[in-house]
């Protein structure tokens, strides 16, 4: 009876050491510190997360993105559309006669200059890559389309196209600018008689406050209207942010109606140096239609003169544009309008 009962202990204790020892030989092949193995995964989780995050913050700063888009506008103008139609751009919407606005300017004054210095001014340091500056309205009589309508303009934009040429304006038909909009001398000496809703008889003495580093006027000033452009980061820091402050204390300072102290700016964005004006380019700034449709906005297949383009724009009888428009015409004829449509206007 002795032995029996000894035999199943020494089974049970000789079980035990080999499982013991079992154990102790694969916890030694798995590494001599097993709880960190166990726990790499969720460290290596917490490292990809705070990586994520680091780039997103980086991401987000406004000197690393690609695109903003500044805005012009007054309290009576819809700038929802900006938002429906072009939800993932960075939008700066301004406005200038609203003091308790997120986005506003130090005087309602200047028209849409007085926001696009204001941005230049106070963005200086964080500007981002390039910069699309535009007016509140989607459908305008001056927006190069067919209808009137500054969404395609928007999103056929070409990027690509404006870093390499640093300044872009958003219209390419020469009704309205060129080919020889303003010639300084000439039109201040017919002052008395010139037509007092254009700049050009002011051009020339508002020139030199403006830029008295440049020696000599332009004989010829030209550029398609109306002050809706890109500009790249290089482009605007080309000049001092001091310039900018200068130009926008002229604005405040000019007792020029608004009329006017706008329009110059709308002749003077697209030059810098002698014997041009901000951004660089020559005083008489007019690519061929063709060209222009093409490396701006990807149009490169249609007939096409020097001054403008088949289907493209039409020089509209009045400069407001007629109640129903885009889906009514100048006589309440149907239009076979196929852009988004607007959304209907919301009762006061």
């Amino acid at each position: 009876m002795v032995a029996s009962l000894r035999s199943p202990r020494r089974v049970l204790v000789a079980t035990i050491l080999v499982t013991s020892l079992f154990l102790l030989l694969t916890f030694h092949q798995r590494g001599t510190q097993p709880f960190a193995t166990l726990l790499q995964p969720e460290n290596d989780r917490a490292a990809a997360s705070a990586a994520a995050a680091a780039a997103a913050a980086a991401a987000e700063k406004p000197e690393n993105r690609e695109l903003e888009l500044v805005v012009a506008s007054v309290k009576a103008e819809d700038t929802a559309w900006f938002h429906t139609y072009l939800p993932s751009w960075h939008k700066n919407i301004y406005v200038a006669d609203e003091p308790a606005a997120p986005l506003t300017v130090p005087a309602n004054k200047g028209r849409e200059a007085m926001v696009y210095l204001t941005y230049m001014i106070d963005r200086y340091d964080t500007l981002p890559e390039t910069v699309l500056f535009v007016h509140a309205s989607r459908f305008a009589w001056h927006n190069d389309d067919p209808d009137y309508d500054a969404l395609p303009t928007l999103r056929n934009f070409r990027l690509p196209y404006l870093r390499a040429a640093g300044y872009v304006n958003l219209r390419c038909v020469w009704v309205i600018g060129c080919p020889r909009e303003i010639r300084p001398a000439q039109d201040a000496a017919q002052k008395d008689s010139a037509e007092k809703i254009q700049a050009k008889h002011i051009y020339k003495e508002a020139f030199e406050e403006l830029l008295p580093e440049i020696s000599e006027v332009p004989e010829i000033v030209a550029v398609s209207c109306c002050s809706q452009f890109g500009v790249t980061r290089e482009v605007i820091r080309s000049r001092p942010k001091a310039d900018y402050i200068r130009y926008r204390e002229w604005l405040l300072a000019t007792p020029l109606d608004d009329a006017l102290n706008g329009r110059v700016f709308e002749f003077a964005w697209h030059t810098t140096s002698s014997p041009s004006v901000i951004f660089g380019k020559e005083a008489v700034h007019c690519p061929s239609a063709s060209a222009c449709y093409c490396n701006v906005f990807g149009l490169c297949d249609i007939p096409c003169k020097d001054d403008s383009c088949d289907g493209r724009y039409v020089l509209p009888p009045y400069s407001s544009l007629p109640q129903g428009w885009p889906l009514v015409g100048w006589a309440q004829e149907p239009r076979n309008f196929s852009g988004p449509l607007p959304a209907p206007a919301l009762d006061p």
